[in-house]
């Protein structure tokens, strides 16, 4: 299965078609593969378990989102770990 994954990252060039979001405003596309992203990526850490599978979702939100979205997004998230600690 790793293998499979590994191959389908090094032939990937663009997002794929999602039925869950036909329109054309693919914004929510974008915003729902960062979720997913990090949803998969704690959710395996806190397994234990490699987190290599994730990787597929942030290559399609980094080539469906601004990178300027990706960065205020990820301020935020720094922001809030540090208002826990």
């Amino acid at each position: 299965m790793a293998e499979d994954i590994q191959q389908k990252l090094q032939q990937y060039r663009t997002a794929p078609f999602d039925a869950r979001f036909p329109n054309q405003n693919q914004t929510r596309n974008c915003w729902q593969n960062y979720l997913d992203y990090y949803r998969c990526h704690n959710a395996l850490e806190a397994k234990g378990a490699d987190v290599t599978p994730c990787d597929w979702y942030k290559r399609v939100y980094k080539s469906l989102c601004p990178i300027s979205w990706i960065e205020k997004w990820d301020d935020s998230v720094m922001t809030e770990l540090f208002r826990k600690i």
